[in-house]
């Protein structure tokens, strides 16, 4: 099993077809096809983790609202254990992304969220919970999307209690000494670069001394860097590997970094080295970039891709 902790997202999704331009302002009308919601933010990596047949607990915070009880019951259906996922019955409410969708083509986005720092008694009641699953758990993958339930603080405690296993981090970079002693983290080129105060140039030379800068100091065992069309970069302590994009059409890139953590832990966790998979989710970021939304790859179509 492998354990989710981070900020839970309800993506929502509006399809439709614009066929004129308002009268009341220079903006396109979308008749409405199909409205869809799929589960977001670290919930994402948790779909990612089904569709890999792997088994999974969600650690959160949702709102006491519809959408916040529509994550549970999403939750319960992918089979993850969801006892995490503290309700709050205040005024923040479940964090909702609503895009409108085009000829798949995004036309706006627009949020609805609360991204103040979680109370510390809800957090504790996530590392309980946390801690009563430990002993079921392969890996563990933080999931930091900046809307308040990592704070710098809480990641330190989940860090040090989790010591001794898989420690896989999708990092923010105003967070970034706070995961000093993770296994690993998955920033993007231009993230990394933030993190390691340096300049997002992507190219070989440059990710190479920003993943080997960030290893070092945040004592690291691996640096897996996403590179939008350059593929991804990994450091494992020793060398890098520059590993060529595998996506053969690019429709919509949302969630590509949850695909990515997902794909690469439960590659480790199962055995394999971190080339072979980091190689595995560079091509699992390829199917999912072909998609649109916020999609997940099974191991058949990462296979044939």
């Amino acid at each position: 099993m492998i354990l989710v902790i981070g900020d839970i997202i309800v993506d929502e999704f509006i399809w439709g077809d614009v066929t004129r331009i308002s009268p009341e302002a220079p903006v396109p009308v979308v008749s409405v096809n199909e409205i869809d919601r799929r589960l977001g933010g670290s919930a994402n990596v948790v779909r990612n983790l089904h569709a890999l047949e792997t088994r999974s607990a969600m650690f959160g915070l949702v709102g006491d609202d519809e959408a916040g009880r529509w994550v549970h019951t999403r939750l319960s259906e992918l089979d993850s254990d969801n006892r995490g996922v503290v309700t709050k019955a205040n005024d923040r409410p479940t964090a909702i992304k609503t895009r409108i969708i085009a000829r798949h083509q995004q036309v706006v986005r627009y949020d609805r969220e609360w991204t103040q720092a979680a109370l510390p008694e809800t957090q504790a009641r996530i590392l309980t919970h946390v801690e009563e699953m430990l002993p079921n758990a392969t890996a563990t993958i933080l999931s930091d999307y900046g809307k308040g339930v990592l704070t710098p603080d809480f990641i330190r405690q989940l860090i040090e209690k989790l010591q001794g296993g898989i420690i896989g981090v999708d990092p923010k970079p105003e967070h970034t000494d706070a995961y000093r002693g993770a296994t690993f983290i998955t920033p993007n080129l231009s993230e990394a670069a933030a993190m390691a105060g340096m300049q997002a140039i992507n190219e070989d030379a440059n990710a190479e001394m920003i993943a080997e800068k960030l290893h070092g100091d945040l004592n690291l065992e691996y640096v897996l860097l996403t590179r939008s069309e350059r593929g991804m970069t990994l450091f494992d302590g020793k060398q890098s590997h520059h590993i060529p994009t595998a996506a053969r059409d690019v429709f919509d890139v949302t969630g590509a970094g949850d695909t990515v953590i997902a794909v690469f832990t439960a590659c480790l966790a199962r055995g394999d080295d971190a080339l072979t998979a980091a190689q595995i989710a560079n091509r699992a970021a390829g199917v999912v970039v072909g998609k649109v939304g916020t999609a997940t790859a099974d191991w058949n179509e990462i296979d044939t891709h």
